[in-house]
């Protein structure tokens, strides 16, 4: 069967009308993956199980017990942990190891009788914006091959558009759901901080991390996001959120104009862009301008609290409990050689770098004027809210680049100028497809983002579904 263009909403109906199967469903995405794998590296590992997983599916269908997400294909980043299954965040250091537990997120996809096709390649432990840092090659645009699919979860996001998978579930510390879902032409949804738990993800930046889902539609992320929200005795940080009905017409929606105003923005992106604010003004939206004035300073404080973070999270990778073990002669120098050849140079950077903000004399001059500033970003933003419903923004600077094209790491930080303020502030944020740009005889998707206060996803659903006609 041909399943180009298929979303879940409208494959939940082919199924329950007994029109197609779940195997039939999931043979579609495995012949796609047979095809275009090889091309592309989305998919490190697919699993051996996927149409026993159909048939189990198939029974729950044919019960007549069927749920929203019951026989739906889906891809797994490869940090969230599926009991049984290997999980390597993409980094040797973990190349070998298998979950012994399923990710709280997991355990809710596995009670509506979703399909897990496998787990998809990112860049090592989630720090990049375009797959460059995985341990096992980069995965490549679907538009356009010469180019990244974005990051960390580039694998998700070109395998929803490569009709590999029907949704895909990534993680997003400073935007790694929306701008590769902005690279490739998709909808990545960043939840509320809290809102989604994070037992069984792989931490990167405690405070930073959700898990998000990366569709062809608003409706479908909003089906999966429903699915795996919600409060997690296991993880402390959870939250129950309850989203407010509200009246989509009253709308306004804001617009920092200010901060286009920066270098390194591409023309084609600020062309997109207006286009999109007029867009929204015909469907009756009102647009504000507002400023927000330390937007500016969320980059650098996002790359002091990340780093630090990172370098406090990766202290247990050590060779010792699980994992890649390189011997030495004592414990220090099995922690050397073990994490020297286990970690990229990404991971190497971030943790050098977090150790440093955190060590004793600089703490104050760095982290703890990081977290000052936060504290001003996220008042800022409550602020902003108060006046407006949501809060426009590009999803990135520029389309997506040339693999090998950015040759110094802050290049590749820059990318994330847009996206890395809602996970500093914590509040959910959306990446729409908004058009495409011709770059060398090909066409490349470009994204907006939506941000909105704290549990509002709906929203960003609303505004999101009216965007794109559905």
């Amino acid at each position: 069967m041909e399943i180009k263009n298929l979303t879940i909403k409208e494959a939940r109906k082919l199924l329950d009308t007994k029109q197609i199967s779940a195997k039939e469903l999931a043979k579609s995405c495995l012949e796609n993956i047979e095809k275009r794998n090889k091309e592309l590296n989305v998919f490190l590992e697919v699993y051996d199980d996927v149409l026993e997983q159909a048939e189990e599916a198939q029974k729950i269908i044919d019960s007549g017990n069927s749920k929203e997400l019951t026989g739906i294909p889906l891809a797994i980043k490869d940090n969230i942990l599926i009991k049984g299954k290997k999980a390597s965040a993409s980094s040797k250091i973990l190349q070998n190891y298998t979950a012994t537990y399923d990710a709280t997120v997991i355990e809710k996809l596995k009670e509506e009788g979703v399909i897990f096709l496998g787990r998809v390649n990112m860049d090592e432990f989630a720090m990049g914006g375009s797959t460059e840092n995985s341990a096992f090659e980069v995965t490549k645009n679907p538009y356009d091959t010469s180019r990244v699919a974005g990051g960390s979860s580039g694998g998700s996001a070109a395998a929803v558009v490569a009709e590999m998978a029907l949704g895909a579930l990534g993680s997003d510390t400073g935007g790694s759901v929306r701008e590769p879902a902005s690279f490739c032409g998709v909808v990545g949804l960043k939840p509320t901080y809290g809102s989604v738990s994070r037992f069984g993800l792989m931490a990167m930046g405690s405070s930073l991390d959700v898990i998000g889902p990366i569709t062809k539609t608003v409706s479908d992320a909003e089906i999966i996001f429903n699915v795996i929200k919600g409060k997690d005795k296991m993880d402390s940080t959870s939250t129950e959120i309850e989203n407010c009905k509200l009246k989509i017409e009253n709308f306004k929606i804001g617009v920092p104009y200010h901060i286009l105003e920066q270098e390194g923005i591409s023309k084609d992106v600020r062309d997109n862009f207006n286009e999109s604010i007029n867009k929204l003004k015909d469907l009756g939206f009102e647009i504000k301008d507002i400023k927000l004035k330390n937007i500016d300073k969320s980059l650098a404080v996002y790359y002091i609290i990340m780093p630090a973070e990172v370098s406090s999270n990766m202290a247990r990778y050590d060779g010792v409990k699980y994992g890649l073990r390189k011997e030495g002669n004592d414990l220090l120098e099995v922690y050397k050689k073990t994490r020297g050849e286990g970690f990229g140079a990404e991971v190497r950077r971030r943790i050098i770098l977090g150790t440093y903000v955190l060590s004793s004399g600089y703490y104050d001059s760095y982290y703890g004027k990081a977290m000052a500033a936060r504290k001003i970003i996220r008042a800022e933003f409550d602020s902003a809210f108060e006046q407006v419903d949501a809060v426009l923004t590009p999803t990135a600077p520029f389309p997506a680049w040339k693999i090998g094209e950015k040759k110094s790491p802050l290049e590749n930080y820059l990318a994330d100028i847009f996206t890395v303020t809602a996970n500093i502030v914590g509040c959910p944020a959306i990446s729409l497809p908004s058009g495409f740009v011709k770059i060398d005889g090909k066409d490349l998707p470009l994204g907006i983002q939506l941000m909105s206060s704290h549990s509002n996803e709906n929203i960003l659903f609303e505004i999101g579904k009216k965007f794109l006609n559905e």
